[in-house]
């Protein structure tokens, strides 16, 4: 560095996919390097990466998965992690979603012994899913070990951000200072991108379901419901627009859903390029999870392209789904209840358009990309001063 040069706190993403970071975090990135940061992201490289090269973000490929590492597996993972850090030395990681969070917080550890020369570590618990939501057996007994992997990883540092008060509540309650967290509602969306859309044109009134084609997103139960309109009459039609994904276990499998497209009224798109087309054909946004999300992307572009929403009356959709104002809320797997509220809506186009301008409203009011990134920005200025003070 030359001399009188002042340094740029550096600013490493660990994130497990890279399609997940492109999606969710560049424009917190982007920011971020406007604001004088150096920016790096640590990620499993897959298709994404000129598009962050291209960003002029220094990229870290990572030999990791969501699932499946076992346990040697994420023994590697984590000594990876902690030889990047080690050699990067950040002023901050900004550690995205609950495997980030656990490996990287060990691999802090491991690399910086002395806590004073430690990165300060901003973790993103984003949506805690159905290990702290569900109702399975299995899962109250993941519930205790996974409250005590995130008190270790958070303890005596940084601060963990999580996107709806349920989630905060949920990690209070399971020893996490509730100092450390900060709330910021979702990843944001580009309203300029996302413009409202008028109501399709036509007697049959399309519905969609933008996700991962996963039963936790409730694919089956929206199949269920729509089965159940037609049969009683409705002329409605489902378009299910989104990717399986075979690193996760609740994923439908390609062939299931070709089936599932088989029948009358239900359509499967596949992979999605421009989420846009889908709300030019769909007057209706639906997301019926059967357990919480953070706040999810995809009824945040449903609201800014004016479209009404349905989904489950659940963590996450509760921030964007205001009831009787935005959309209609169920109980997640009541499928007569779902049926019960895409057919009220379906019939009633001034209903929609009501709800649909009201929507827009609310994300422009307090879900814009803009919105995010400068509370994220706030939430890392405190952090490196913190972590000067603690020097």
């Amino acid at each position: 560095m030359p001399p009188g040069a002042v340094r740029r706190p550096k600013l490493l993403f660990l994130v497990t996919e890279d399609w997940y970071f492109c999606s969710h975090r560049l424009p917190a990135a982007r920011a971020a390097r406007a604001a004088g940061f150096d920016v790096a992201v640590a990620t499993r490289v897959r298709a994404h990466q000129d598009r962050i090269c291209d960003e002029g973000f220094a990229l870290h490929p990572l030999r990791w998965r969501r699932r499946g590492d076992g346990l040697l597996g994420s023994g590697r993972a984590i000594n990876e992690i902690a030889r990047l850090y080690r050699t990067e030395r950040p002023d901050l990681v900004h550690q995205i979603a609950l495997k980030p969070v656990l490996f990287g917080g060990v691999a802090l550890r491991l690399a910086f012994p002395n806590k004073k020369s430690a990165p300060v570590a901003i973790d993103a618990v984003m949506g805690l899913g159905s290990g702290f939501s569900a109702g399975s057996f299995t899962a109250r007994l993941r519930r205790p070990s996974l409250g005590v992997a995130l008190r270790f990883a958070g303890r005596d540092r940084g601060v963990i951000i999580v996107q709806n008060p349920e989630d905060r509540a949920a990690l209070t309650a399971r020893g996490i200072d509730p100092q450390q967290i900060e709330i910021i509602r979702g990843s944001g969306v580009d309203c300029g991108h996302f413009q409202p859309q008028p109501d399709p044109a036509g007697s049959t009134v399309t519905v969609a379901l933008v996700s991962r084609m996963l039963r936790d997103k409730g694919v089956l139960d929206a199949v269920a419901a729509i089965r159940l309109l037609r049969k009683r009459g409705c002329p409605i039609e489902l378009l299910l627009a989104g990717p399986t994904d075979p690193d996760n276990r609740g994923s439908l499998t390609a062939e299931g859903l070709m089936s599932l497209a088989k029948e009358p009224g239900v359509e499967w798109l596949g992979p999605i390029a421009d989420v846009r087309d889908v709300w030019r054909r769909a007057a209706i946004g639906l997301l019926p999870s059967t357990y919480g999300e953070g706040v999810p992307k995809a009824l945040l572009e449903a609201a800014a392209c004016a479209r009404p929403m349905v989904a489950s009356d659940a963590p996450g959709c509760r921030e964007i789904v205001r009831p009787g104002e935005t959309g209609l809320l169920v109980q997640p797997g009541d499928i007569k209840g779902l049926a019960a509220a895409i057919g009220a809506l379906a019939k009633d186009p001034l209903r929609r358009s009501v709800m649909g301008r009201a929507a827009r409203t609310l994300v422009e009011r307090e879900f814009t990309e803009a919105i995010v990134a400068r509370e994220t920005l706030a939430i890392y200025r405190a952090a490196l001063d913190r972590r000067a003070a603690r020097r």
